[in-house]
């Protein structure tokens, strides 16, 4: 098996580059189309859904690709009864690791265009209907990458996820962070992606509710998917390349 800190710095370094895509496609789109916002939202989705399915197949190997809190603690939660998927110190490692990695890639993000390295944010997404497009993308996101592991169709994520995540920025009024760390990250950078800080609480309680939404809707839908916990996002292995 891959050593733990190994899987961790995996997670950061790909939950940096996956902030760094969402905040730099977003600053480039503010400036090619400055006065078309949905061309903007078109340019800064499109990099964003095709960035990560690069990154889930860059960093999958190594460490599963979860990039975000959410999908790693209903990996535990899932798997902790038939000792699949991560287990709780495991979780302790990625997800501060996704975290401070989601930091930097923003203040990466910002130093590429030539911002200052941390800009907080001034935009406000504090509103009753940004928090439930939180909670269908950050359910549907759940439900999608447990269903491909439980099918045995987890080779399909990084395409899948990606291709989820394109389209939710479209058809949810949030325009889908669905993942807590990105949402930090993203109040480094007062641009086009951002989030000011102080809606950043209410954004990750509407994720961590739309987790639930998704645990629920796999009990009914996919009832043995922590079985499959292990091959989420994708399957990882070790340095022998077998099944982690």
């Amino acid at each position: 098996m891959t050593p733990l800190w190994r899987r961790a710095v995996a997670e950061g370094i790909g939950t940096a580059l996956l902030v760094a895509v969402v905040i730099g496609s977003g600053i480039a789109a503010s400036k090619l189309s400055p006065n078309d916002i949905g061309l903007q939202l078109l340019e800064n989705a499109f990099a964003t859904a095709l960035g990560l399915a690069v990154l889930i197949l860059m960093i999958g190997p190594v460490s599963g690709a979860h990039f975000n809190p959410v999908v790693s603690l209903v990996d535990w939660w899932l798997g902790r009864r038939t000792g699949s998927g991560l287990s709780a110190q495991e979780v302790a490692a990625y997800v501060p690791a996704q975290v401070v990695g989601a930091s930097l890639g923003a203040v990466l993000a910002n130093l590429m265009y030539g911002e200052a390295a941390v800009s907080w944010s001034t935009k406000d997404r504090s509103a009753g209907h940004l928090w439930l497009g939180e909670v269908v993308a950050t359910a549907g996101l759940i439900v999608l990458i447990f269903a491909l592991a439980a099918s045995n169709r987890a080779t399909l994520a990084p395409a899948a996820v990606g291709a989820y995540i394109g389209s939710a920025y479209w058809f949810t009024s949030s325009t889908s962070f669905a993942n807590p760390a990105v949402t930090i990250g993203r109040a480094f950078s007062d641009t086009f992606a951002g989030i000011a800080p102080a809606s950043v609480p209410g954004f990750v309680i509407a994720q961590l509710v739309g987790a639930a939404v998704g645990v629920g809707m796999l009990a009914l839908l996919y009832p043995r998917a922590g079985r499959a916990a292990d091959e989420v996002v994708t399957p990882h292995v070790d340095t022998t390349g077998a099944s982690k």
